[in-house]
């Protein structure tokens, strides 16, 4: 496939992948009773709603034009936790929602591909749906690393209160800890994953 339509392909996978995972965000949210999102437009799976000049434009085009790589996130959606039915629990929820919604994605991706057979899917569309089950897999797991400003963060200070003060501390250079990490650890992470779900090698 020629690289420039490639790039373009993984740039478009990564931007719907990021809307879908901050749709799941403000979805969550709502259904425990919060409508800021929908009041902000923000529920909504128009790409443009969510769009972060840094990591929806600079940081994913780069990434793919220089290091044949990818990574990206959308604009937060926001939510006031003081509207969640739960309380002790629904920010949790909310944050658990967007890594939710890619591995739900890569999960019925991913079982189309162990059972098809070879009927449904071949050659450069098995590299296509195979491409976005890993990304939305790499994107999970990404999301989930414990550092502000991404999910895992929250999801650490409702488990454990006492990590907010230390690791808000970070500020930004946290964003380049967590692509450090994307790079050296989570691959064959997501590559484990990927075998386990599709019943392949490897992507």
């Amino acid at each position: 496939m020629n690289q420039i339509i490639f790039g373009i392909f993984v740039y478009i996978v990564i931007v719907l992948s990021a809307t879908f995972h901050e749709y799941a965000h403000g979805l969550m949210a709502f259904q425990l009773g919060d409508d800021t999102a929908k009041r902000m437009g923000r529920l909504t799976l128009n790409p443009i709603a969510h769009l972060d000049i840094f990591g929806t434009v600079i940081v994913p085009i780069l990434f793919t034009l220089t290091a044949g790589s990818f990574i990206g996130w959308a604009k937060p959606v926001p939510y006031n936790p003081l509207n969640l039915s739960d309380k002790r629990f629904g920010s949790l929820k909310v944050a658990l929602a967007g890594p939710s919604a890619n591995i739900a994605i890569a999960i019925i991706l991913g079982l189309l591909i162990r059972f098809s057979g070879g009927m449904l899917m071949q050659g450069v569309v098995l590299e296509l749906i195979s491409f976005i089950t890993y990304v939305n897999i790499f994107l999970a797991l990404f999301n989930l690393i414990p550092i502000p400003p991404l999910d895992g963060s929250k999801i650490l200070f409702d488990l454990i209160p006492s990590s907010e003060r230390i690791l808000n501390q970070v500020g930004f250079v946290g964003v380049f800890i967590a692509l450090v990490i994307s790079f050296y650890v989570l691959s064959p992470i997501a590559q484990f994953v990927f075998s386990i779900i599709t019943g392949m090698g490897s992507f």
